[in-house]
């Protein structure tokens, strides 16, 4: 009985103890102690928030957040065996071993970064291998990583990731939708890596960033990126560019650089193919442009299909003597004549009856000389003299297609306008509506359109273009598509070398067109930049042009119209 009462004092004075420490701790004096515990380590830990998908237009991921973590030290567990971990580490992760070990040794520190985005498999394979050799300290968190299925399909558009920014194309310019906002978490760690339950405990949950859809089509833009390459490797060219525009919405469905780059690893091409040639490098159009001028003079009420133009071997201007790129005496032919041979000298005397204010005017309604603004950083605005300043000798050459510049994606939508019955229709790569970080708002849902010249001048124009593809008569009948009526245009112009302001003897060839020419539905555009084999823009880009335009066809299940080719006379 005496050891069992003398058992009951013993009891009673060990909880009387843990009962006084516990009032200690929560009730007389708890911030200190939570002091004393925090003065072991906080740790201040950013909760990434998973950044927003990039889609094509039929929700198929461009750009994806997958599963990655990030690798943290606990320097107070580490220091002792940081040459053993850093090597590990720098084996397994390629970091930089002195580096590494500067981290795992860092004095009065419990939370050290050495390493982003890491996919989780390789990061907890380098965990098991850490804990397997024995070594404690080294954890995971949850880092989002940034990854990009289709590697190089859209990536001169999609752009690609830093470790904690983003470093180029809709990744940077719609940023503050696709990053969301970080969460943060902050607690006290004590020596044994164990949370102080008392010490300070707070989290933030990260709030994830919202998806962008574009109006690209992944399998289409594949297509063409690949039909390009192909070309631009065939003729040895410096750079090519490739576009597909619905005819009706203005909606780019694909629109392709060559050369370009893996957005998965960046760092594996050169700095000048991070980017879009097509949005950002100027160029002169060459006889593409006849298309836009001819256009303007039969709204104009100037000159019709069939107007006459006698054509003189060479043709004396004030400055310079104009040439064709063929040879022959005294021609006749009709003004669709001119557009099928690609005739300088027919389009300089058919645009005498303009003023050069006149034809400035009608291509800026076309979209020259403005920049197409659909979200890309850095594009060219390409160069329109205005017509108030324009001389007659510059506005000759403009006529057919020099001394002026634009970008490919402003002569697709100008080509465009004829397609869609003489309307413009501001092209788009978002669709429904987003804004780019300078605060512009751009997609589908903001497209203008506005009537450059009428359905009658429109109708009568695309007509003439058909010609072009027609083998009796045209110039490039290698631009057809089996089954289709094409309607299209021909340019080869002379290169200018940026450093000198001359032309440097390379030339940029190109085709755009439409189909099918009596309803159109895709506008397709080419341009091949300093090819070193011979041939013109009917040669050169023609056939990839018939490649991608029938591909497209097919892929949205485009039936002919059944309808018979224009037949305008060419001759008289």
């Amino acid at each position: 009985m005496v050891r069992l009462r003398f058992g009951f004092v013993l009891i009673a004075m060990v909880l009387s103890l843990f009962g006084a420490r516990l009032v200690q701790l929560q009730g007389i004096d708890p911030k200190s102690y939570a002091q004393m515990a925090a003065a072991e380590g906080v740790v201040d830990l950013t909760l990434p928030a998973a950044r927003g998908d990039i889609l094509d237009r039929n929700g198929v991921p461009l750009a994806a957040s997958v599963t990655g973590k990030m690798v943290v030290a606990d320097p107070l567990m580490t220091a002792a065996d940081a040459p053993e971990i850093a090597t590990i580490l720098s084996s397994e992760l390629g970091l930089d071993y002195f580096k590494a070990l500067e981290s795992l040794r860092e004095e009065g520190s419990r939370f050290e970064y050495l390493d982003r985005r890491v996919p989780a498999t390789k990061a907890e394979s380098v965990i098991d291998k850490l804990k397997q050799a024995g070594y404690q300290g080294v954890t995971t968190h949850e880092d989002p990583v940034r990854n990009y299925p289709a590697g190089e399909v859209a990536a001169n558009l999609v752009g690609f990731m830093g470790t904690d920014e983003p470093l180029g194309g809709f990744e940077r310019t719609f940023d503050a939708q696709l990053s969301g906002t970080d969460g943060r978490a902050r607690y006290t760690q004590g020596s044994g890596g164990y949370r102080v339950p008392l010490a300070e405990n707070s989290i933030t949950e990260a709030v994830d960033g919202q998806p962008l859809q574009t109006t690209l089509d992944q399998d289409l833009q594949w297509f063409v990126t690949k039909a390009l390459a192909q070309t631009v490797e065939d003729y040895r060219a410096k750079s090519g560019a490739a576009i597909v525009m619905d005819s009706r919405t203005g909606e780019v469905l694909a629109l392709a650089d060559v050369p370009t780059f893996d957005a998965n690893s960046p760092q594996e091409s050169p700095e000048e193919d991070l980017g879009s040639r097509a949005l950002s490098e100027p160029f002169e159009p060459g006889s593409v442009e006849k298309v836009l001028t001819v256009a303007s003079l039969v709204d104009a009420g100037k000159v019709t299909a069939r107007t006459k133009i006698k054509i003189p071997s060479s043709l004396a201007r004030q400055d310079r003597t104009i040439n064709d790129w063929f040879d022959h005496d005294i021609i006749k032919l009709t003004m669709a004549g001119v557009i099928a041979k690609s005739s300088n000298i027919g389009t300089v005397l058919a645009a005498d009856q303009f003023t050069p204010a006149e034809l400035t005017g009608y291509l800026s309604r076309f979209g020259l000389g403005e920049p197409t603004g659909v979200g890309v950083r850095g594009e060219t605005r390409g160069i329109l003299t205005p017509g108030e300043v324009m001389t007659s000798q510059t506005k000759d050459r403009v006529a057919f297609g020099q001394s002026l510049s634009v970008n490919a994606l402003q002569m697709t939508a100008a080509v465009n306008t004829v397609a869609n019955g003489g309307v413009r229709v501001s092209p788009s790569l978002i669709r429904g509506r987003a804004t780019t970080d300078d605060g512009t708002e751009v997609g589908t849902e903001v497209a203008t359109r506005a009537r450059v010249v009428s359905k009658r001048a429109a109708r009568q124009t695309a007509q003439m273009m058909e010609r072009v593809v027609d083998p009796e008569v045209g110039v490039a009948p290698r631009a057809q598509v089996p089954g289709y009526r094409v309607a299209g245009k021909t340019g080869t112009a002379q290169r200018v070398d940026g450093d000198c302001g001359c032309y440097d003897g390379s030339f940029s060839l190109s085709f755009g067109g439409f189909a099918p020419a009596d309803d159109p539905r895709f506008t397709v555009y080419v341009v091949i930049h300093a090819p070193e084999v011979d041939g013109g823009g009917g040669s050169v880009a023609g056939p990839v042009f018939s490649r991608i335009m029938g591909y497209a066809l097919s892929r949205y299940g485009v039936p002919p119209t059944g309808t018979k080719p224009s037949r305008l006379p060419v001759e008289w």
